[in-house]
């Protein structure tokens, strides 16, 4: 499987993982033990690994959100907790929910898996995937399913951050990316029905592009893995999104 191959493969797959844990019941749970709903939890949990950084960085991070939401999840839920040790709580709460999924995976799997991902990830230009290099800032966990579910956040922030590259460079407003990708995600990201564009063929045009381009350019960061490495990271990302089927808890 050559690079641009497994970029295609691991997209849906690495998106869908990578967000699971974000508004499970156990997750909500845990958001509650800080004060936050489910939606403060994730706002300050995931912008949290960029620092206690003003609310035009998170926008510029998150890209495809309506400021407004940025505002709630961002700029008002932290009057009521601490953004970095919200973090922090977020990832913890990221391997609980990998313990109770993972549990039937080979670990040699999910190790290979999470080898080849942070080595993704540590090849990654910072500048332009910034979330990235806050979740790098984390250790590689010793456990081979926190690493590995580590690793599925690194790739989803790592796409992600390219994506908001990509529909630049093809000069395609973020706000009609996100309308084009989902009508239900861009609703959820706080976009009213009047700032809905008017779909042409230019604009589906331009939405193509930035996602070959997107495609391409993590094409380009897999290129640093081996044949073996690519295989272990397309056989890691097939059991673990398997799992979320049929979830199995860790005993250790």
């Amino acid at each position: 499987m050559n690079a641009l191959e497994l970029s295609d493969v691991t997209a849906d797959p690495i998106q869908i993982l990578g967000m699971s844990f974000y508004f499970d019941p156990l997750t909500k749970a845990e958001g509650r033990e800080h004060g936050l709903n489910v939606f403060e939890f994730y706002g300050l949990g995931r912008g949290g690994v960029l620092g206690d950084v003003d609310t035009q960085t998170v926008l510029d991070a998150f890209t495809f959100f309506d400021p407004g939401v940025i505002d709630a999840l961002w700029t008002q839920a932290k009057t009521k907790a601490d953004p970095v040790a919200t973090a922090s709580a977020h990832v913890e709460a990221a391997y609980a929910f990998a313990d109770r999924t993972f549990g039937g995976i080979d670990p040699d799997v999910l190790a290979a898996f999470a080898a080849a991902a942070r080595k993704v990830a540590d090849a990654d230009m910072s500048a332009e995937c910034p979330l990235v290099e806050g979740y790098r800032k984390f250790p590689a966990p010793a456990d081979p399913v926190h690493a590995a579910y580590l690793g599925t956040i690194l790739l989803r922030e790592l796409r992600g951050g390219l994506h908001i590259k990509a529909v630049n460079d093809v000069e395609l407003d973020p706000v009609a990316a996100c309308y084009l990708q989902d009508v239900t995600v861009f609703a959820l990201h706080g976009y009213p029905e009047s700032a809905a564009p008017t779909v042409t063929d230019e604009l589906e045009a331009k939405k193509r592009r930035a996602e070959e381009l997107t495609s391409a350019l993590v094409a380009e960061c897999f290129d640093v893995l081996s044949d073996a490495e690519r295989e272990a990271l397309a056989v890691g990302t097939r059991a673990m999104f398997d799992a979320l089927q049929n979830p199995v808890p860790v005993t250790r």
